[in-house]
């Protein structure tokens, strides 16, 4: 495979030996099927009835979740073409935080249609031209279906934020709700208004986590927590109406930074250097204390000296606290980060009802708390083993993504597979008007884009395809983008009262990332890995890598 032959039979060596090369179909064919592979490896964990996968590390460590994005990073894949599909599930969860799993499954149910055409001899640059028109066609179809909502409608942000939790298994009903009203109170906390904008920065939103107690003791802290223990023994473990200085300065004595040598001679010498020492020590301490800060918090280190007068002037000092929770104590007290301890003054502290150690878990913790305004705040996740704590955070996390994406658009779309079959019924009607092979592309991409309730039908052991007629009739009436699939009653139900809503962009985003990843998929024809195996003999037996020597041992 590692040469190609020119006329008369000449070989001509084109890559060193261990080299691999795929052409053609052969590469088409692989590739769609290592992006199934990865596709129905995270299909059934789709919906509320979806099952959860467990993945071991090689350092023994195990992860127990059903979040697309968390389960493709976990499973370490080795194809180039599996890492794309890794690739849009992160992208999915960095934009909108949600929507993983779909996206993946119906990339793959793309690449899956587009399959199916190649074998009839369609070229690849046709179907990519059909799934391009129908992505966009969906995208119209998806903002016509969408329905306002408002930043202070919480029972509709409610209702979005629990059909984001609905797939993950973190308690019942109520402790989901708990957790989805946590969550609407962080957002609206965090929120700012950039030009007209509504804008949410999900990093203002700290997810802290200690296993113990139960997912529903996990609590909203109205302001920053800190795993951090209070510098010194003799300090306050609780200050009341705290007034917070933020410093990025070492109460130490610094280190010149070219090299210096101090030459002490008697004891009287050096019991000078040391009291010289002490009163620098004291001079900062005493620039902290003139500013009337209760509370110092400091990037770097606090000399054991230092942390002695701090304790005398009754000052808790909390030292080696991470850049990023710096800036969040910032935002959530009204603080300014000083760099140097002469510019400290009151103006820049800020300012906390209460900063307390408490013990969690056996270890120590400190709550900043109850401050005015917080632009940072705390959401202190707890839960009986640490995987029950990591999900409920990933839990937390995508309704986090969810409900802010509801709030920044303003708009959401109806759930339960309704919206997809409105896309697919659109994009069914609209291939016939386009005509010529584009219309087998875009029908294609309408069966694609229903692999979404199709896969929710089979998760709650209906019958698939009775189910996608139904709707599909259904669909064709007046009310019927109404309906879809409730799992829990195993039937077609109406999502407007089951209250199951999906923001609009998590859809959006979905139809894009996943039709984009088809077509650069299907734009390959040629794979070349330049990566000899070890002990690979001969001119360049063997796959590509990580697929063994057929091609796809993906599952």
């Amino acid at each position: 495979m590692a040469d190609s032959q020119i006329g008369g039979g000449q070989q001509v060596l084109l890559l060193p030996e261990g080299s691999s090369r795929l052409l053609g179909r052969d590469a088409q064919r692989t590739n769609i099927a290592v992006a199934n592979a990865v596709a129905h490896a995270i299909k059934s964990t789709l919906g509320p009835k979806g099952m959860d996968k467990m993945l071991v590390s090689e350092m023994g460590d195990i992860v127990i979740t059903n979040d697309g994005a968390t389960i493709l990073e976990e499973m370490n894949v080795e194809h180039p073409v599996a890492k794309i599909m890794v690739d849009i599930a992160k992208t999915q969860d960095k934009e909108v935080g949600d929507g993983t799993t779909s996206v993946v499954i119906m990339a793959g149910e793309l690449l899956k249609g587009a399959g199916d055409l190649i074998e009839q001899g369609i070229h690849p640059t046709t179907i990519i031209r059909g799934y391009k028109m129908a992505a966009e066609k969906a995208q119209g179809i998806i903002a016509e279906r969408a329905r306002e909502v408002d930043v202070n409608d919480d029972a509709t942000l409610q209702k979005i934020a629990m059909v984001s939790m609905g797939s993950k298994n973190v308690g019942d009903d109520n402790t989901k709700a708990h957790l989805c009203k946590l969550v609407i109170r962080a957002v609206k906390q965090v929120m700012e208004k950039q030009s007209g904008k509504l804008v949410i920065d999900h990093d203002f939103i700290k997810l802290e986590k200690k296993p113990g107690k139960s997912i529903a003791d996990t609590e909203f802290i109205n302001g920053v927590l800190i795993d951090k223990e209070v510098a010194h023994p003799g300090m306050p473990k609780t200050v009341n109406n705290a007034k917070i200085a933020l410093i990025d300065v070492a109460l130490e004595i610094e280190k010149t930074e070219v090299d210096a040598k101090i030459e002490i001679t008697s004891p009287d010498q050096m019991q000078a250097f040391l009291q010289q020492e002490e009163r620098m020590l004291k001079d900062m301490v005493e620039k902290i204390k003139k500013s009337k800060a209760t509370v110092l918090v400091t990037q770097k280190g606090i000399d054991d000296v230092a942390q002695h007068f701090l304790a005398k002037a009754g000052i808790m000092a909390i030292r080696r606290v991470k850049k990023s929770d710096m800036e969040k104590l910032g935002r959530a007290t009204g603080g300014k980060i000083v760099t140097s301890l002469d510019d400290l003054d009151d103006k820049d502290l800020g300012y906390a009802g209460i900063v307390e150690e408490r013990k969690i878990g056996g270890e120590q913790m400190i709550f900043v708390e109850k401050c005015k305004d917080p632009k940072s705040v705390t959401i202190f996740t707890r839960g009986g083993t640490q995987q029950v704590v990591d999900e409920a955070e990933r839990s937390i996390t995508d309704v986090i993504g969810a409900v802010s994406s509801a709030i920044e658009t303003g708009k959401y779309v109806f759930g339960g597979g309704a919206i997809e079959i409105d896309i697919a019924n659109g994009l069914r009607a609209y291939s016939s008007d386009v005509g010529g092979r584009e219309q087998l592309a875009i029908q294609k991409f309408a069966d694609a884009v229903e692999v979404v309730p199709k896969t929710l039908a089979e998760s709650a052991g209906m019958d698939s395809i009775d189910t996608l007629v139904q709707m599909r009739s259904k669909h064709k009436t007046k009310e019927g983008s109404q309906a879809g699939v409730d799992i829990f009653k195993n039937t077609i139900g109406d999502m407007l009262k089951n209250g199951v809503f999906e923001p609009l962009k998590v859809k959006q985003q979905a139809i894009a990332s996943a039709s984009e990843a088809a077509e650069i998929i299907l734009r390959i024809d040629d794979m070349i890995s330049s990566r000899g195996r070890p002990g690979a003999g001969g001119g360049g037996g063997g796959g590509m890598p990580g697929m063994g020597g057929h091609g796809h041992e993906m599952e």
